[in-house]
């Protein structure tokens, strides 16, 4: 089944838009991590819907309820659950998508895979909403990772045709990322900002939306982290970034852009840095042959514009087999990309537990 992810450390996420709730279970996370509720909640905060024009009008309090798996302000090994209460729903707003999916989303497709048992309310469990209980179990495996010295963080590489400036990746510092995170929206150029903004208040204006890219780091990773062939780092941590609803592309270092260079150029030159292998530069992202090689993992999520729009489109009737106007009712971001960063950095982190624990078994320092 699609809501279970993961070897070693095994994520699974339940729930729809508009049913009672959201959340998650984390098997196999290890014993004895510190709780920081005030770092989760945060964490929960970057995400959460309805607080600016960039976003939906849907509030949602966004407020995790540990079930299991914490005690006395520790993590005790045993399953950790997560629910998140669904509090601000308008069901009606959907009921005309029945019959009549929205272009460019799941409605269609999980109709037929489900034999039109799904619920179609807000996307069901097809929603952007599941992300909150991925981003809870991402601050979960931050907390892990930075007893390992790893931290992952990442900011809104575009938006349209706007380009922040990407990351240095071959030195990207703790504090750069930290500060990033604290940001409501997570750019590096603070003149990219406004252009953003004021594309995304132009699409939303004219009943439209807008996709963007979310560049994301993780650093402090030791070398030797995955497997090759038929179980590279790539593989695990794409796999959980194509989880997310709206990712639609993935790439590493240099990416595409690396099919056009030449070796001279794309290769990599080791270096010993105070004893420590580095390279000069870093084309291929952190990671050779499945396996990371030490320097700063960077990859790159091309996140689609969101297809609930509200200027009319044609769809297809299900029921009478005409094609139709559709107005989309409901509450739907113009543009996601400005909630996706901690939603790029939970799938990742969560990866990266996966590949650490699969290295270094639960064996605390």
């Amino acid at each position: 089944m699609g809501s279970v992810w993961g070897n070693n450390f095994k994520l699974t996420i339940f729930g729809e838009s508009h049913g009672g709730g959201i959340g998650c279970v984390l098997d196999g996370f290890p014993a004895g991590v510190a709780y920081d509720e005030e770092f989760i909640l945060s964490e929960m905060d970057r995400r959460a819907p309805g607080k600016n024009r960039q976003s939906t009008a849907r509030r949602e309090k966004d407020l995790p309820k540990v079930l299991s798996g914490v005690f006395e302000g520790k993590t005790t090994g045993t399953p950790i659950s997560c629910v998140i209460e669904n509090t601000d729903t308008r069901s009606g707003d959907y009921r005309n998508l029945i019959d009549h999916p929205r272009p460019g989303h799941a409605d269609y497709t999980g109709r037929i895979r489900f034999h039109g048992c799904n619920d179609p309310r807000g996307g069901g469990h097809f929603s952007g909403r599941l992300t909150a209980p991925l981003v809870f179990a991402g601050a979960m495996c931050k907390l892990f990772l930075r007893s390992k010295g790893m931290a992952v963080g990442s900011h809104i590489a575009s938006i349209g045709q706007i380009m922040d400036t990407p990351f240095d990746d071959v030195c990207i510092p703790a504090e750069q990322l930290e500060t990033l995170r604290t940001q409501q929206y997570p750019i590096i150029n603070p003149r990219a900002q406004q252009a953003m903004l004021d594309q995304i208040d132009q699409a939303r204006e004219a009943l439209d939306s807008l996709g963007g890219i979310i560049e994301c780091a993780v650093i402090g990773v030791p070398a030797g982290l995955g497997s090759p062939m038929l179980c590279p780092a790539e593989g695990r941590i794409s796999s959980l970034l194509f989880a997310v609803p709206a990712v639609k592309g993935v790439e590493f270092g240099a990416g595409f852009s690396i099919s056009a260079m030449h070796g001279s150029e794309a290769n990599d030159r080791m270096i010993l840095e105070d004893g420590v292998v580095k390279t000069e530069t870093n084309n291929n992202g952190g990671i050779l042959g499945g396996i990371t090689s030490g320097m700063p993992i960077v990859v790159r999520a091309a996140i689609k514009p969101t297809p609930s729009i509200s200027r009319e489109q044609m769809t297809l009737n299900l029921a009478d087999g005409k094609v139709e106007p559709l107005v989309i009712k409901g509450r739907h971001d113009p543009c996601i990309v400005t909630r996706a960063a901690p939603v790029v950095e939970a799938a990742v982190a969560v990866a990266m537990t996966d590949l650490y624990l699969e290295a270094y078994g639960y064996a605390q320092d």
